[in-house]
Formats: structure tokens, sequence, C-alpha cells
């Protein structure tokens, strides 16, 4: 598909698919230099008073760092262990909250205010989100509704901050769909993929910076890449079939058709190409075939249930959408 093909594509679908292969070209190498990186990391930790247990589990972080190049998964399993570690859910709440302040008064985000719409998306995202918060009870969990019908997409920051396009609301065929793109955005933050990835792309010392305020550039820079590209950062192939599973599993749990998030991918896939909806992505990967045999196969494998389609609740609010503009 060549690059006039390509913009065409709806921009939630893109980030979604996307596999960033330059995320794993920052992966620091399993020698000295990585070590030094992380050692200095425990120093920053213990100027802050975090307990002297760091060490030791700094340790078994660079021990499978150091075995990195023998299994992804295990880079990926240090990756959410150093996460965890330096990471408190504190500092994901004021690093998510520091990113929305961006985004309001720096990049003139703009949120749906029709009340009806807004409380309408914030019931269907409260049905998912308290399953979510069971396994992230320390977290802001919000909902912004940004306004842009020409944009389908939905994105989540650290601290539990999910935010959808207005645009993701009038391409959904019903809410099982709305939801089950809602429950997978849970699902990143649950797993703590977008601290991962700001560790991995920026360094702890930066990011640790910004959850405090300190750091304006990077905020800066940050929030205007989440303007440009509808995304905080690009996540791996393993990171989206994992969030695709928690999309499945909380949607079946708050009753609705867990095929809802397999339904939205086969209806972005068909209008791939021919959409109105702009977006210039990273790259192909995970196919949409492959993710929509993975989810499927999940939904099977776990006896997910669940009947709720809810059609005739999001009619109306895709109609009043429709007069806004």
């Amino acid at each position: 598909m060549g690059t006039e093909g390509q913009k065409f594509i709806p921009r939630w679908y893109r980030a979604q698919r996307s596999h960033s292969v330059a995320r794993v070209a920052r992966q620091p190498h399993p020698g000295p230099v990585a070590r030094r990186r992380y050692e200095g990391t425990v120093e920053c930790q213990l100027s802050r008073g975090e307990n002297i247990g760091i060490r030791s589990r700094l340790f078994l972080v660079i021990v499978v760092l150091a075995l990195a190049h023998c299994s992804s998964q295990q880079r990926i399993e240090a990756e959410t262990l150093a996460a965890k570690t330096f990471i408190s859910d504190e500092d994901e709440n004021q690093l998510g909250l520091q990113v929305k302040q961006e985004l309001e008064q720096q990049q003139d985000i703009r949120y749906i205010k029709d009340p009806v719409i807004a409380d309408y998306v914030r019931g269907v995202g409260d049905r998912i989100f308290q399953f979510a918060s069971k396994e992230r009870p320390n977290l802001n969990w919000q909902l912004q509704v940004i306004d842009d019908p020409k944009t389908v997409n939905a994105f989540a920051t650290p601290g539990a901050y999910v935010y959808v396009y207005s645009g993701l609301l009038i391409a959904a065929e019903n809410e099982a769909e709305l939801a089950g793109v809602l429950a997978h955005e849970s699902g990143h933050v649950v797993a703590r993929h977008s601290a991962r990835n700001m560790i991995d792309a920026y360094g702890l010392e930066a990011v640790t910076a910004l959850a405090l305020g300190k750091n304006p550039s990077l905020l800066t820079a940050v929030a205007t890449s989440i303007a440009a590209k509808g995304s905080l950062l690009a996540h791996s192939r393993s990171d989206e079939n994992e969030a695709d599973e928690y999309g499945a599993r909380y949607s079946s749990m708050a009753g609705y058709d867990p095929h809802g998030l397999v339904t939205f991918f086969q209806k972005l896939q068909a209008k791939e190409g021919n959409s109105s909806q702009l977006m210039k992505w990273l790259s192909d990967h995970p196919a949409t075939p492959d993710r929509i045999a993975h989810v499927t196969h999940y939904i099977v494998e776990h006896h997910l249930t669940g009947s709720d389609i809810g059609a005739e609740r999001l009619a109306p609010i895709k109609h009043r959408l429709s007069t806004l503009h």
C-alpha cells in the first residue's frame, strides 16, 4: 500500500496496529553501559528517600536485561518491573495530570461539552473501569471525550487518564465496540505500558522529573506528540496483544459482547484506504487479521461471554454528535 493510501487509515486503527521497531532499537546494550544507566537510577531514587530494597530489585532488572538477547519477553518483563518499581501510582497520577494540563493549555485540546454525550461515554467507561480499577485501585481513573469528529482514535496516559475522540463514537456501530476500545485502553494502563514506554524512551530520571513538574521541555514534547499523533508512544505488538486481551476480558466482565473489539477491528479494516479520517503512523504491525485471530482465540479459550450490544443506546448519541458541527 502506498503512502497515499496509508494516510487515509483511521488514527486509532493505525496506532493500535503499530509495532515500534525504534523502541527495540533503543534498548540498552546488556553490558557496562546498561549497568551504569540503571545504577544511576538507583542513586536518583535513593536521593528521594526510596527504600534501600530497590537495589536488590534493580539487580533483578539488570539480570533480565542481560538475557534480553535471548528473549524479547524477558526484556518486556524487565521494563515492566522497572516501571512498577520506580514509578509509583502517585508518580503516574502526577504524570497523567501534567500531560492533561499541557494538552488543555498549550495544545488547544477541546472536549465535548454536551452533558448528554459526555455522561453517556463516561457511563460506558465506568462499567469498564470498575474492573480495571480493582487491579490499579490507586489511580485517578478519568475519561475525556475530545471534540474531533474526523479522528477515529483513543489513547491512555499514565495515571489512568483515558481519552476518546468523538470520531470514534461516530465510527463505532454499537456500544459493545466502544466498550471494547475503552477496555483495551484500560489494559494499557493496568499493564503499565505507557509508563514503561516512557522510561524506555526518555529515561527514568527525566520521567521522574516530569512527574514532579520539573521537566517542562519534555512535558511540551510529550503533549505535542500526542496532539500530532493521537497517542503517547507507540506500543509494541506484544503490548497491543495484551491490551486486546484485557479489552475482551473487561468487556465480558461488564456484560458486553467481548467480540465488540473484534467487530470494530473488522470495520476499520474494511475502511482501510478509503476512509476520510486522516492519519500518519509508524508501521503496519501487527497485521489486523492476526489481531482478530488472536482476540477471537482468546475469547474462546477463556470462555468469555456477554450479550449486551447496545446499538440502540449509541444511535441517539451519534445523531446528537452529527448536530454539533
